[in-house]
Order: structure tokens, then sequence, then C-alpha cells
């Protein structure tokens, strides 16, 4: 995991910028720690260090239930609408497209790839202007379109969505330029499995 995350370099960490998106962008549910540890990928603890900062400074809430420790958005806040919006526009692809893309009949896998990728990479450069989608799969091209239109809204950046069939995916054909360009490239593979918040 890189140190300085290139999608938003004030942040210490890309888990940090993945923590905060997800909360912030849900602040209406309430993550347990192992929830969190779980969606990120992240022992427990490096995920208690990070809410224990959070908190502190009054960014998120928590509390016990038993044995259990609640985080959710503090949305009483200045800090809220302002960083929520900052959550979206950098780290807010991932949780915000798996969660969409997992709810659509005939998707089978999906990737971020391009600019956006390349920075969540760590790779440096200036904020993406748009985020593309690879879409593996059979879903209805309206309903794909809808989302793309949705996504876009929410991220306050063009998402644009592009979908190849589950056999051209796999077969890795060298003659078609477009997915030989996104295999070159870092590809960002969507969180399909995920139970919606």
């Amino acid at each position: 995991m890189k140190v300085s995350p290139s999608l938003l370099p004030l942040l210490r960490s890309r888990m940090q910028g993945e923590l905060l998106a997800l909360v912030l962008l849900h602040p209406d549910r309430e993550y347990s720690i192992t929830e969190l540890s779980t969606d990120l990928g992240v022992t427990p603890t490096a995920v208690l260090r990070e809410v224990d900062r959070l908190a502190g400074g009054g960014i998120l809430a928590d509390r016990r239930v038993g044995r259990s420790r609640l985080v959710r958005a503090r949305t009483d806040t200045a800090l809220y609408r302002p960083l929520s919006d900052l959550m979206a526009a950098s780290f807010g692809p991932l949780p915000l497209l798996s969660e969409e893309l997992a709810r659509l009949d005939g998707v089978r896998r999906a990737y971020i790839y391009g600019s956006w990728a390349a920075r969540y990479d760590g790779e440096p450069g200036p904020p993406p202007a748009d985020v593309d989608v690879l879409v593996v799969g059979d879903p209805d091209a309206d309903a794909l379109f809808d989302l793309a239109e949705d996504a876009s809204r929410r991220l306050g950046r063009e998402v644009n969505v592009h979908r190849v069939s589950v056999r051209a995916w796999e077969q890795a054909d060298a003659d078609d330029p477009f997915l030989t360009s996104v295999r070159e490239r870092p590809l960002v593979e969507l969180h399909l499995d995920r139970e919606a918040p």
C-alpha cells in the first residue's frame, strides 16, 4: 500500500481515504470495526487506530454495543459536507460504483481503469477528470447508462462505462486494441460481492 495516495495527497494513506469514503458517503449506516476491516482489506488494529484519530477529531462518531464498536459519519459538524464532497471526488468511485453495480443484474465483474486507477495505484499526476469503468457481463444497456448518469452526479465527475462480454474479457484477445490497452495499465476491481449498505 502506498504511503501517500495520489488520489488525494493530503491524506496519510490510501486506507484512510478508503475508510473516509466508505463511512462519509453512507452517512445513515453504522459499521463495526470488523466490517470496515473486511471491506478495506486491512487488519482490525489498523482500522481501530484510524477510527480513534477520526473520532477524536470529531469527523466520525462511535458507540459500543456489547463488545462491538460501531462507527458512523458525524453529519452535525461544519466539516461533514465539504469533507464528504472531497471524498466523493477522490476515493468515492470505489465504494459507490461497487455498491451500484452489485445491484445490477448481468454484471459479472467490473473494473475502474484509466487515470483514476493509475492515481489509486500510486502513479503521480493531476486529479482525474473522469472515471472509466469496464463492466464485464450482459447488463441492460439502459440500466447501465442510468447508473453512469447517477454516479456522475453523485461523484461530481463524468463516469464513462464500457461494457464487454464475459467471453471477450476471458479470451484476452490480442486483436482487440481497447482490451489490450486496458489490461496493460492499472485496473481496480470493484467489490461486487459486498452487501449493499
